[in-house]
């Protein structure tokens, strides 16, 4: 079973970088929106690997809805 995770992108001066909320410590930065969206992609797996691996109880998600802007 797949769960959505929250993504925050923020536009630094140089670059993108992007966390969730939902998953503390899971962060990652990329030279484009695009690519710091793909590597939040990739992390957030990882990120809730480790948790379990670790005993941490993965927090369920906030999204209840999909709203694009």
């Amino acid at each position: 079973m797949s769960a959505k995770f929250l993504i925050v992108i923020e536009k630094t001066t140089k670059n993108f970088s992007a966390f969730s909320p939902d998953l503390p410590g899971c962060i990652a930065t990329g030279a484009t929106h695009e690519e710091v969206e793909e590597r939040m992609r990739e992390a957030i797996p990882l990120h809730i690997e480790g948790m379990r691996e670790a005993g941490i109880d993965v927090p369920p998600s906030s999204v209840t809805e999909n709203i694009e802007a």
